[in-house]
This record gives C-alpha cells, sequence and structure tokens, in this order.
C-alpha cells in the first residue's frame, strides 16, 4: 500500500469561487488530462516499487483540484492499484469529488478510482496497532440503534482491549473499525452520535452485520 495522504502546504489559500460546481467540473477535467498524460510514468514508478517518485507530481495534481483534499494510492479492491480523493468527510468539498469521480475514466485491471477511503471488503481479517499492542477488529462489538426518520445509526463501540488504552487511544478505536467496516462517505452520511462502550452492550452486532443494517438503512433512504 503506497498511502502519501497528502494536502496542500497550509500557507496556501484556498480557492473562493463564485461556483464551486463549474468550478470542480473544470478543475476535475484538467486533473484527468493530467492523469491521462502521465499515467506511463506514474505506473513505472509504482512497478518500480518507487512511489515517491512520483509523490509530488501527484499531490500538486490533487491541490489543482481542491487544495484541501487528501490523496492515497493503495491497491485496489479489483484493479492493480486505486488512486483515492479523500474530502475527509468535509460537505464544502463535495463538489470536488462529486466532480472528479464523476469524470474518472472507466476502472480497468490496473486501476480503480474512488472519491472517499473505501470500506475494507471484511474488517473483521483486520488487526489495528495501538501503543504497541495489536487489537483485533473481530473482537469488536456494536450497539446499534436506528433512527428510521432522521435516517441515521447510533452506535456504542465497544472492544475487549479499551481498558488498557488512554482516552486518545481509545477513541482512535472507536472510529477505527467504523471506518474499516462502512468507508468514510457511508460512516459520514450514516452514522449519528458515536459512543464508547466501557462494557459489551447487550443485543451488540459485529462488525459485518453493522455494515449490512447501515447500507440498508442507506438503501431505503435514498
Amino acid at each position: 500500500m503506497f498511502r502519501f495522504l497528502r494536502r496542500r502546504d497550509a500557507d496556501t489559500p484556498a480557492p473562493v469561487q463564485a461556483d464551486p460546481a463549474a468550478e470542480a467540473a473544470e478543475r476535475a477535467a484538467t486533473f484527468w488530462a493530467w492523469w491521462d498524460e502521465n499515467l506511463p510514468e506514474i505506473a513505472s514508478a509504482l512497478g518500480d516499487g518507487e512511489p515517491q517518485r512520483i509523490e509530488n507530481l501527484v499531490a500538486d495534481a490533487v491541490a489543482g483540484v481542491h487544495p484541501d483534499l487528501t490523496f492515497s494510492i493503495e491497491h485496489g479492491e479489483k484493479a492493480a492499484f486505486a488512486l483515492v480523493i479523500s474530502s475527509q468527510a468535509d460537505p464544502d468539498l463535495r463538489p470536488y469529488t462529486d466532480a472528479w469521480m464523476a469524470a474518472a475514466p472507466a476502472a480497468d485491471t490496473l486501476w480503480e478510482y474512488h472519491d472517499s477511503v473505501p470500506a475494507v471488503p471484511d474488517p473483521t481479517q483486520v488487526t489495528v496497532n495501538l501503543r504497541g499492542e495489536k487489537y483485533p477488529l473481530e473482537q469488536v462489538r456494536v450497539a446499534a440503534q436506528v433512527d428510521e426518520a432522521e435516517g441515521l445509526v447510533d452506535v456504542a463501540v465497544y472492544h475487549p482491549g479499551f481498558g488498557a488504552l488512554d482516552d486518545a487511544a481509545r477513541r482512535a478505536l472507536t472510529f477505527l473499525p467504523l471506518d474499516a467496516a462502512l468507508g468514510e462517505r457511508l460512516a459520514a452520511d450514516r452514522l449519528g452520535r458515536v459512543e464508547t462502550a466501557e462494557a459489551e452492550p447487550d443485543g451488540a452486532i459485529g462488525l459485518l452485520e453493522l455494515r449490512e443494517l447501515v447500507r440498508e438503512l442507506d438503501r431505503n433512504a435514498q
């Protein structure tokens, strides 16, 4: 996995546009023209195992879509590689990620494209390393309360390793499983209140069951 998670320098001002949708579409078109031209160089660097050769090139091109976007190049779910850009759940950046994705080329065997960090195929097979210790996500249990009217799911997350963690690490281990199970966009759209449970809640479910519950809610809310 080649995770850059790069964004603009802090002293680079974000663009101010009267028509974000039109500007986003124009910037997306510019990016994909650049991508097509530079794809051989990008593929060569990744094939050689030297992603640092193209890190700054891709970072500058993504910043051209919007300076506050982050990106990563990862192993794809179906393709060899995946280019992922993320608004990190900032609604003001959605027009830019939406336009970027709408203009993206079709996925092929080499590349696929995502406008938010995707869900892990099976989060129960993931182990998180925190403070030098390993925490299998298959041990995560979640109490989920659906609010049909709001189209949201309130959750309380439990892991048996919580007791050995400080508040910051416990909070990280609360949110990481949710992002892994749901992906960035679905988690942002459909999760309401998120709490850390000190003991396993009654009627708690696993991450795969939570995924199905939230996806079903999302389908019904469309």
